[in-house]
């Protein structure tokens, strides 16, 4: 189908609503106004009329859902079921699949591009254009807007200061002896997105290349052959209580926990030949039980308010650019983000080496 055109009947046909896949197509079929920021009214309308969204994998200290979620709840009245808030993006996909045609099911998710891509290969995915899909750069979206970037982050090396003497710089530091039992990565790469990036930036200061992951995995099983690397999930709850006193994850979650956690004195740091950036990818799920309140989310999440959220989480809105040549961003904000050195070497992996490196990672890291 176009992407004009209806993308399909589903729960709202039950009350005479039709499911269209622009906010244009909204107005243009209902010949009813937009609010200011674009909005169809009657988008709205149908909405608040299901009652519900359904997301899965947001915990509230991840680039400030907890505040997202709440300012969305707070404008629009939705009640909010959130599943599972620290699943992976693969449990996210699998939640559609397993969960088609149960109320309980994600309406919407927010996974790292490998699986994006298998999202929507797979026919997992709606089509649908936001009122500012045309502001979100073209290369962190889907030709067919089945999903698109929604914030992006660098892999960082996070450590509690309180613990860690020397402070790491870099990956190649982390092989040093006097990391024993101290270095752990946000997931397991086979089916985390930050672990993936956290393998690619390894790569990056290993010798490799966005085109070559190898040089990443070795690394880790150097890492894990050193005793080094432990096999423990950084979460918040685990940097708090200093189980993981050295994290490999994205910055915006590194820097946020210095805020989280005074006590702790968790500091950051970007190596900058390694400075590898990805984005999350929004997308709503093609059996959507609230398929209208998937778009109002949506909606939200790329409006400048919900943008300038993320960025007040660390994050880099995906209409950072935008918002910035329209003079929309608070000083304030702009001021707690790092300076923009850390990230003047910063690489982003295409598609296709997104999906050779998943591969290879399938195929490699059991064996580490």
């Amino acid at each position: 189908m176009s992407r004009s055109s209806m993308l399909r009947r589903g729960a709202a046909a039950a009350f005479g609503l039709t499911i269209l896949s622009t906010p244009a197509a909204w107005a243009a079929d209902s010949a009813e106004a937009l609010t200011a920021n674009g909005i169809p009214k009657k988008l709205i309308a149908a909405a608040k009329k299901e009652g519900q969204l359904n997301v899965i994998a947001l915990p509230h200290d991840w680039a400030n859902y907890g505040e997202i979620i709440t300012a969305f709840k707070k404008k629009y009245g939705l009640k909010m079921d959130e599943a599972n808030p620290n699943g992976s993006s693969a449990q996210e996909n699998q939640a559609i699949r397993s969960l088609k045609g149960d109320s309980r099911a994600p309406d919407v998710v927010d996974v790292g591009p490998p699986f994006a891509l298998q999202g929507a290969d797979e026919g997992l995915y709606a089509p649908y254009k936001v009122a500012t899909y045309k502001t979100i750069p073209k290369n962190m979206k889907d030709s067919r807007a089945r999903w698109y970037g929604d914030y992006w982050g660098a892999i960082s090396i996070g450590y509690n200061s309180n613990l860690i003497k020397p402070a790491p710089k870099t990956f190649r530091d982390l092989l040093k002896p006097e990391y024993k039992n101290k270095v752990a990565l946000n997931g397991n790469p086979l089916t985390s997105n930050s672990a993936v990036s956290g393998v690619f930036a390894a790569a990056l200061a290993y010798g490799g290349s966005l085109n070559d992951i190898g040089p990443g995995i070795d690394f880790f099983r150097q890492l894990k052959k050193n005793g080094n690397f432990i096999p423990v999930d950084a979460t918040p709850q685990t940097v708090a209580s200093g189980q993981t006193p050295i994290v490999i994850d994205w910055d915006y979650l590194n820097l946020a926990y210095r805020k989280e956690f005074p006590a702790v004195n968790w500091r950051t740091v970007i190596q900058a030949n390694a400075a590898y950036g990805s984005f999350y990818c929004q997308a709503i799920n093609a059996s959507s039980p609230h398929p209208n309140a998937a778009r109002l989310w949506m909606e939200f999440l790329y409006s400048d308010q919900g943008q300038l959220l993320w960025l007040k989480g660390y994050s880099h809105p995906a209409r950072f650019q935008d918002l910035a040549k329209r003079k929309r961003i608070p000083a304030a904000l702009l001021k707690a983000l790092p300076s923009a050195k850390s990230y003047a070497k910063i690489r982003f992996a295409s598609d296709a080496q997104q999906k050779a490196a998943k591969a290879k990672i399938v195929a490699e890291w059991p064996t580490i």
